[in-house]
């Protein structure tokens, strides 16, 4: 079969959509050479707390920093280590599969802030919450492949690199890859798009609502969680193509 290849930005605490991507793939790449973009999904997410979806945010240092990339982004203040676990703890606490879960959780976390970088915090998680969604696929660091390009022409080059003549990419990128078609066709490498319905599951508080880290559906439901995550799945669709009537 074509080997396919999947590249993303290592966001902080993923939601699921992200990891059933990352769990098509032959081989996962995680774009950590692009652009620090300030309160993006590189350095927050949400959880579900009793009112509603609110954000955890990581502190980043910017000042003086404009333009720095995502692997160069350094942590702020370490004290955000215990606050964020303690939010966890707070809304978390009385989920089925908190205690299960908490110390690893919490051991990769701290591990993770220990490397005083946003791409080490942000990829220990990742590797947990990969675990525990029953995901083992290679992922590899877009930074240490040394393809240069911007945009299309970058992701393009990063599959040649890989050896990938297929690639899903995030439904996201759809417009560009589109404006960036030919670099893809050069190499010969076909572009599908991921499709993707947030399955619902219980949550801690009710009513359920979507769209939170992966991390709510792993201490919600344990063990079930890999089975839920997969149940979003729908077939992929070819870049241009458009989207079923009922999505």
């Amino acid at each position: 079969m074509t080997p396919t290849c999947v590249i993303s930005q290592p966001t902080f605490m993923p939601w699921l959509g992200w990891f059933d991507l990352v769990d098509q793939s032959d081989v996962m790449v995680l774009l950590d050479d692009v652009a620090f973009s300030k309160q993006s999904w590189q350095q927050r997410n949400r959880i579900r707390t009793r009112n509603e979806l609110e954000f955890l945010t990581v502190p980043v240092k910017t000042s003086g920093r404009l333009g720095q990339r995502l692997l160069e982004c350094e942590l702020g203040d370490q004290r955000f280590v215990d606050k964020t676990l303690n939010g966890l703890r707070a809304n978390y606490g009385k989920a089925p599969f908190f205690r299960e879960c908490f110390d690893s959780l919490a051991a990769a976390f701290a591990a993770g802030a220990a490397s005083g970088r946003l791409v080490g915090l942000n990829c220990s998680m990742i590797s947990w919450m990969a675990g525990r969604l029953g995901i083992t696929k290679q992922m590899i660091l877009a930074s240490t492949l040394g393809v240069g390009y911007e945009r299309g022409e970058h992701v393009a080059g990063i599959c040649e690199c890989v050896g990938s003549t297929r690639y899903l990419s995030p439904a996201g990128a759809e417009a560009y890859l589109l404006e960036d078609r030919l670099a893809f066709d050069r190499r010969g490498i076909s572009v599908w798009l991921h499709v993707y319905e947030h399955p619902a599951y219980p949550q801690r508080f009710d009513p359920f609502i979507p769209f939170a880290t992966a991390l709510d559906l792993i201490l919600n439901v344990g063990p079930e969680a890999p089975e839920v995550m997969r149940s979003g799945r729908r077939p992929s669709r070819a870049l241009g193509e458009p989207l079923p009537n009922h999505l």
